[in-house]
């Protein structure tokens, strides 16, 4: 995500500002991304290595961040129950990223006379609603952030039927990543859909194997379906092959090692296409996190077979534009209000003087008769649960019922008084007195000082030396000088303002020696 350079020069009396049109960084934070297994799985094997390198992925927006253990599990008295344990990172809270990561664990109901994917995935997704299920989280739950589920062979059923069992309550998942998913009917796996509630899906899957052994998958259709048809080398089984291919998108290195199974510079260089960059623009790469375009044309595994904006929700134009590549809920209570997409549409290098140009589409309530809040905030991290954020806006805007999509645009005006310079995520919060959800632009935004030219107030005596402010405005740096007629000028100092004026003291001239001072604004 790299933008062009674009340099202007605007110069006063006494003032030189140099403004850049720069992009700085990618930036996506708070998220929840939920991995599961299989037929007769658990999450030992290749999920914790998994999530342990998401946690080190080079764009991840912070040094640290929290991964979960959910296990679901049936009791004594058949009740399934939902567990949630901290195995690594730090508490969510905390987390600079924001980002959670979620190990879900049916292993004792994944195999002959367990359970259907949708009876986890409705366990799964009500621990995802309870505000309870981590205490760390102080009441809040796992639904107020983005969510990306993930889930191979019969777990690609399971988050499937997440995604419409979330749906129904009315929340939107941002992304569905399914990996040689292969529901089994004779327990109970419905067939494989993406619903009309997900934002973007991508499939990953192969027909390499004998299919009894070596189960194979299957495309699905709404989803960016990535066929791959060369899985030699790796694991014994191409069907496993299928979630190693994804571990190597996220953890790049030429050679690694998961569950026994090796990847080397030789399959580096034969399962992912030229365009694909050896893994590192595939796969993980269309995350969140990963930040890659999900409305590109690009056909990664040659023309005709799958361009990866095929994947974007086109039920409505959301930038892919219009067709019919979702799935309708079956049920749709509209009771959670979504924040889908959040630009920044103007520069995201600019002066406290410039407003932020925003765009963002939202989808709530039952009807359209209610209101739901947005407020918007600079974050100097990426977690809006931190303190270290500041609100600068707040409006409301129109319920749009479940049938539609609203896109809404705003100019942000920021408070020169008390916006100090720096580069910061930049999030906004959607509330409908009920619930609320998080989303953070894919830019961050560097604010430089106020170019408006600083003053100086009138000047006192005071113990034979003369005292008067600086009046301008925080972050900038201003160069006090003197002079005797006007022309020639002398530098006395050099301050970087903060909230209050800031006083200068010099020692008085003679009457018969008249002293001009004045204030500039320095690069």
């Amino acid at each position: 995500m790299h933008n062009l350079f674009e340099n202007f020069l605007s110069k006063t009396k006494f003032i030189t500002v140099l403004l850049a049109l720069f992009v700085g960084g990618f930036a996506r934070g708070a998220g929840v991304t939920l991995v599961t297994h299989g037929f007769n799985s658990s999450i030992d094997g290749w999920i914790i290595p998994m999530a342990g390198k998401m946690a080190q992925y080079p764009a991840l927006p912070g040094t640290n961040s929290s991964c979960y253990e959910l296990s679901i599990t049936r009791n004594a008295q058949s009740q399934y129950v939902a567990l949630a344990t901290l195995i690594s990172g730090v508490e969510p809270l905390v987390a600079n990223s924001g980002e959670i990561f979620i190990k879900l664990d049916w292993s004792t109901l994944s195999g002959i006379g367990g359970a259907s994917s949708t009876v986890i995935a409705n366990a799964a997704a009500s621990a995802l609603f309870s505000t309870n299920l981590i205490s760390a989280l102080g009441g809040r739950s796992l639904t107020e952030l983005p969510l990306h589920l993930a889930g191979h062979s019969r777990g690609g059923s399971v988050v499937s039927e997440m995604a419409r069992l979330l749906g129904a309550q009315g929340l939107w998942v941002d992304h569905v990543t399914t990996l040689d998913p292969r529901p089994v009917g004779s327990l109970g796996d419905p067939a494989m859909k993406n619903y009309a509630n997900i934002l973007f899906a991508d499939n990953y899957w192969q027909n390499l194997g004998d299919g009894l052994f070596v189960p194979n998958g299957q495309s699905i259709a709404g989803a960016y379906n990535r066929q791959l048809t060369d899985l030699n080398g790796g694991d014994s089984s191409s069907h496993t092959d299928v979630h190693l291919w994804y571990h190597a998108t996220i953890d790049t290195n030429v050679s690694l090692t998961v569950d026994f199974a090796t990847i080397n510079a030789t399959q580096r260089q034969t399962w992912w296409k030229s365009n694909e960059t050896a893994g590192a623009t595939a796969g993980f790469f269309y995350s969140l996190m990963g930040g890659g375009d999900r409305l590109s044309n690009l056909e990664p595994a040659g023309a005709g077979n799958g361009r990866v904006r095929d994947g974007y929700n086109k039920v409505w134009d959301l930038g892919a534009g219009v067709a019919t590549n979702r799935d309708a809920l079956p049920a749709n209570n509209g009771a959670w209000p979504n924040l889908l997409k959040l630009n920044v549409t103007s520069t995201n290098r600019l002066s406290v003087d410039d407003p932020i140009a925003l765009s963002f589409y939202t989808q709530s309530g039952a009807t359209t008769s209610l209101t739901s809040e947005v407020r918007f905030f600079l974050d100097q991290d990426a977690n809006p649960y931190t303190a270290n954020n500041v609100e600068i806006f707040q409006t409301n805007i129109l319920s749009t019922g479940t049938s539609h999509v609203a896109l809404n645009s705003l100019n942000l005006l920021l408070d020169r008084t008390n916006t100090p310079p720096g580069t910061y995520n930049l999030f906004a919060r959607i509330y409908d007195g009920v619930h609320a959800r998080y989303l953070y632009a894919s830019q961050k935004v560097s604010i430089l000082p106020s170019r408006n030219a600083p003053g100086l107030s009138a000047p006192r005596l005071e113990n034979a030396q003369l005292h008067f402010n600086i009046n301008g405005f925080i972050g900038q740096t201003v160069v006090v000088q003197t002079s005797s007629n006007l022309l020639q000028w002398t530098s006395l100092s050099t301050n970087t303002l903060g909230l209050a004026p800031l006083e200068v003291v010099s020692q008085p001239v003679s009457s018969l020696s008249p002293r001009f001072y004045r204030a500039a604004l320095v690069q």
